[in-house]
């Protein structure tokens, strides 16, 4: 599917804006191989233009994905139309009564700064408006490693800073909302860890306690995630390798660093 993705980006010029977004709508809830699609979605291609339309039509196609991601969950989902300071989707359960929010993000394998700003933990929180909760959904290993605002922001605001990763996982492993299962507890996290936190750590990375309380709710063993990870650690590789070989030079020394890199160096501390 995501290749399907790509080619509709690519024969985007002389249409219309909408036009491309229905097409990539249909593509990406008929299409198939999901759980690859959603790792391979966290990752803007280095050959699309900075904003440029083609990179404005990943990003909408990355917010369809996640919509689909939290279909794929069990919840009732749609991506939203609007552009700017808004979210990119609503959700809602079916079961228990609470919607939420979220916002994709994707990042080219290149990116090394990571700032606050590109994260808006505390816009994403204004955009919650009446419903119960906020959720960030970024690449894994693109979050701080050890320490940031963000951190702190999210335990304030009582955002879940996800993950495509974690997505990709729950699918895999066939997760999905059920009257003996309510996923608020995952998407309220923050707010019930942050009362575990002093003032002097809330900057601190804490998305290994968030593993750690997504293992322990779905019943799952630690290498299991780990496992999981390892797969998007290869998809990097492999996305890398594959935007060098066709000549996008903007990749090769991100792409020689994640090849000479073991697991656990990937994973934030």
């Amino acid at each position: 599917m995501f290749h399907e993705i790509l080619s509709i980006i690519g024969d985007c010029a002389g249409k219309n804006f909408d036009e491309v977004c229905r097409e990539l709508e249909a593509c990406v809830n008929s299409g198939y191989d999901f759980a690859a699609t959603l790792r391979q979605t966290s990752i803007i291609p280095e050959y699309l233009p900075h904003d440029s339309t083609e990179e404005k039509l990943f990003s909408k196609a990355s917010d369809m994905v996640l919509a689909r991601a939290f279909r794929e969950l069990g919840l009732k989902s749609a991506a939203l139309k609007e552009r700017g300071d808004s979210a990119d989707v609503l959700a809602a359960s079916k079961y228990f009564g609470y919607s939420l929010v979220a916002d994709a993000k994707a990042f080219r394998l290149s990116r090394t700064a990571k700032n606050q700003k590109d994260f808006k933990v505390s816009a994403l929180s204004g955009w919650r408006k009446d419903n119960d909760y906020a959720v960030l959904c970024a690449p894994y290993f693109q979050y701080p490693g050890r320490s940031s605002q963000i951190y702190a922001q999210a335990l304030t605001h009582n955002v879940c800073l996800l993950s495509w990763e974690h997505l990709a996982f729950m699918i895999d492993n066939s997760i999905e909302e059920s009257p003996n299962l309510n996923l608020a507890y995952v998407w309220s996290f923050c707010e019930n860890f942050s009362h575990s936190v002093t003032v002097s750590s809330m900057k601190n990375n804490f998305l290994s306690e968030f593993n750690c309380f997504i293992e322990s709710f779905f019943n799952v063993k630690p290498e299991v995630f780990e496992e999981s990870l390892g797969v998007q650690v290869s998809a990097i590789i492999q996305r890398s390798m594959q935007e060098k070989s066709s000549g996008w030079t903007k990749l090769q020394q991100s792409g020689a660093i994640l090849a000479n890199r073991p697991l656990m160096s990937l994973s934030p501390p």
